[in-house]
Order: C-alpha cells, then structure tokens, then sequence
C-alpha cells in the first residue's frame, strides 16, 4: 500500500464468470491487507457464492477448501438431475459448502450482502436480500442448462449473470467511500494486469500440438459429460462441444451486458480479470484463479494511485 493510500470503505461488486470467480478471493484479500473496510456486497453467481461466503466471515475456510480441490474432486461434486432442466441438480456441492461454512440469514450477516439472480418467466432481476443464505447462492448460481432452476419465494430463479453479471445498483444505497467492482469478463491479456501467469489462450497458442492441443473436455473433467462432448481443439472446420458452445455463448452475452453496466454506472475503481484465464468448470485452479485476482487488484489500486496522484478519487456514496 502506498504511504498516501489511507482506508477507505468500499461497496464491492463481484461479477459473474464461473471458475473465474475464484479470482474474487484474491481481489478481497488485496483489498483487506491494503486496509481496507468492505461494508457492503453484491453479487451475481460465483460472485455471489465468494460474497455471501466472506459476508458471512467464513471465507478463509472456503479458500483452503477450494485451493485443495481435484479435478476428480470436483466431479464427485455433480449430481446429474435426470429428467430436470439442467445437467446437475446442484445440491450436493451446495450440502458441501453449508456443512463447511455453516448456515445463516442473509439479514444477520456481519456485512450487508445481495445475491442477484433471475426470474426468466417474469424476465425481471431479483435481488435476495433476506433468508437463508445458500439458498440465496443456489439461485444466483444456478446456470441455465448446467444447473436445475432453484425456488426462493414461490419464484423459480436461475443464474443472476443472465441481466446483471455486474450487479452495480445493488450497491447504490451503500454508504461507502469507493465501489470496487470486479468483472471476470475483461478482455484483457494477465500481463497487461502487471501478471506473468499466461492465459488459456495463450497456453494453447504456446503449446502448439502437444498434448494440450488433443485433450478433450470430457477428459479435462474427467468424462462425466459422456455422450455430449466433442473434441475441443480439433482442426479448424470442427464445431465446438456443446457445452463449450454454450460457456461461450454465455461468456459473450454477460460480456456485452457487463459493459453497459459498467458504462452506465461506473465504480470508482474497476478490477479487470481476463475472460480467458480459465474455463468456466476449472474449478481445479483455485491457487493460480486467485493470484490471477490478486495480481488484477493490485495493478488497479496502483494504477488509480498513479492517476490521481495518490489520491482517493471522488466519494459518490
């Protein structure tokens, strides 16, 4: 921390992006040891798993558990939902993490928190603010076609990253001195964070046809898609699998709508993970997700230092 930075109390906003989420833990953890105040957060699916976890002052256990995942870890993880909409049920990962952090309300949690998901037949955002808190994650998480809708309140909610993948105005009644906001859809190379770890991308490009470039999906998880994957990486005329069809096509949808939102509701300061630091499901890679974060949190400050010389920037809360 510069000798000139001084705390500040900060709204956070954790944006959607699957495994990449992981690199929320990073960014929170920057901001704590900088001296930081975080009075308040919002978040839509895996920044809202990470944000409920830390509100509930429990994300140190979170972290060790997820940082010791395995890839055959995490498939023993899934429950397929047969005959339900969606490939997982979503209940054992979610009976996991309430028997390792515990169950609380949502209205007596230490920091106030906001898990975004969404109501697909009234099309609307819905902002959970009350109740049990992992039911509150299981909806915001609940991505469409790989986890089950879940029901809070008479109302069947998937995935919040569907409206709000950087859910702004949930912070707008906070009284903070900055809003950090964290978006895991950036386009934007790790080195031009400040940090030496090569994105997916660029490990393929890297590694030419080695091994990397025949792998599978299936096999990258461990074959628990059986039947629904093609190859990735195949020659340039093949179709991509199914579900990195649908990973892409939802990267860029929550892409295009973080950028508005950004555009529309600016924070003051902006944490930019690269889109292409891991697949969603990787989430195998806590230990490198969250120095991805760590490093993007760190090139931010530093940055908005440089800028202003030092200097907080404005207070709009």
């Amino acid at each position: 921390m510069s000798t000139k930075e001084t705390s500040k109390r900060i709204a956070l906003v954790l944006g959607a992006g699957g495994a990449r989420g992981l690199a929320h833990i990073g960014v929170i953890d920057v901001l704590r040891e900088r001296g930081h105040e975080i009075v308040a957060v919002a978040g839509s699916s895996m920044g809202a798993l990470v944000g409920g976890i830390h509100a509930a002052g429990r994300l140190q256990e979170y972290t060790r558990w997820a940082s010791a995942l395995q890839r055959s870890d995490v498939v023993r993880l899934l429950d397929f939902a047969f005959g339900h909409p969606g490939l997982f049920k979503g209940d054992r990962v979610i009976g996991v993490l309430r028997e390792l952090i515990g169950s609380y309300e949502i209205e007596s949690l230490p920091i106030p928190f906001t898990a975004v998901a969404t109501d697909v037949q009234r099309q609307r955002e819905v902002w959970l603010q009350r109740g049990p808190l992992f039911d509150a994650i299981r909806a915001s998480i609940a991505i469409p076609m790989v986890f089950t809708p879940y029901c809070v309140a008479g109302r069947e909610l998937v995935d919040g990253g569907l409206l709000s993948p950087m859910p702004m105005a949930a912070t707008r009644m906070t009284s903070a001195d900055w809003v950090v906001a964290v978006d895991l859809n950036a386009h934007v190379h790790p080195a031009d964070n400040g940090m030496p770890i090569p994105s997916v991308a660029a490990e393929k490009k890297q590694a030419g046809n080695d091994a990397v470039q025949g792998d599978s999906l299936r096999e990258r998880i461990g074959g628990f898609l059986d039947g629904f994957i093609e190859k990735r990486n195949k020659p340039a005329i093949s179709q991509p699998g199914i579900v990195d069809l649908m990973s892409q096509a939802l990267d860029t949808m929550q892409a295009q709508i973080a950028r508005m939102q950004l555009a529309l509701d600016p924070p003051d300061v902006l944490v930019r993970v690269p889109h292409d630091s891991c697949a969603f499901y990787e989430f195998w890679r806590a230990r490198e997700l969250i120095d991805i974060g760590r490093g993007a949190a760190e090139h931010a400050l530093e940055a908005l230092a440089r800028q202003n010389g030092d200097a907080a920037p404005d207070s709009r809360h």
